[in-house]
C-alpha cells in the first residue's frame, strides 16, 4: 500500500447550519432533505460513507473547485444528517470508493488540469501514483465516473 497521498473529506462545520432548516426553506436555497432508500446511492461527502436506507440527507450543490481557473467547478452531493468528519491515514482509502467507477483529476498549482483518468475504486492507488508521478500535480479530486459528482480531495501526504 502506498502511503504517498491522504484523502480528505468535507468538513461537516459548513454544512451543520443546514440540517436545522426545515424543508421549505431548503427549498428556496435549491436543496432538497431526502431519505436515503438503498445503499449505496447516497454517499455523504463529510463522511465519505454511503447513508443507510432511512437516513436523512441533504442534497445540495457544492462549490469543490472554489479556484480562479477555467477549472472552477461545481455540483451536486449528499451530506447525511448525523455526518462527521472524517479523517484518513496517509494511505487509507474509504471503503465508499472502493465499489465505484471512478474519475480521478490532476492539478497543479495554478488550478489547471494536468492529468486525468478513469479507474475502478479497487484500483485507486495505483492510479493515485501515475497522476503524482508528474512533479507538477499540487493535488487531486475524485468524482463518481458516471454521474460525475465530486466524491474528495486526495493531498500529497
Amino acid at each position: 500500500m502506498t502511503t504517498g497521498f491522504r484523502i480528505t473529506a468535507l468538513a461537516a462545520d459548513a454544512f451543520a447550519p443546514l440540517h436545522a432548516l426545515d424543508d421549505d426553506a431548503l427549498r428556496a436555497r435549491g436543496m432538497r432533505r431526502m431519505i436515503a432508500d438503498e445503499k449505496p446511492g447516497f454517499p455523504c461527502r463529510v463522511s465519505l460513507v454511503d447513508a443507510e436506507p432511512g437516513e436523512r440527507v441533504i442534497l445540495l450543490t457544492h462549490t469543490h473547485h472554489d479556484v480562479h481557473s477555467p477549472y472552477r467547478g461545481s455540483g451536486p452531493i449528499f451530506v447525511r444528517e448525523a455526518a462527521t468528519t472524517a479523517t484518513f491515514a496517509p494511505g487509507e482509502v474509504p471503503e465508499l470508493l472502493r465499489s465505484r467507477l471512478l474519475s480521478l483529476r490532476a492539478y497543479d498549482r495554478d488550478a489547471m488540469m494536468i492529468g486525468c483518468e478513469v479507474v475502478a475504486g479497487a484500483e485507486l492507488e495505483a492510479a493515485i501514483e501515475r497522476q503524482f508521478d508528474a512533479p507538477a500535480a499540487a493535488y487531486l479530486h475524485v468524482h463518481n465516473a458516471r454521474p460525475g459528482c465530486f466524491n474528495c480531495a486526495i493531498e500529497r501526504a
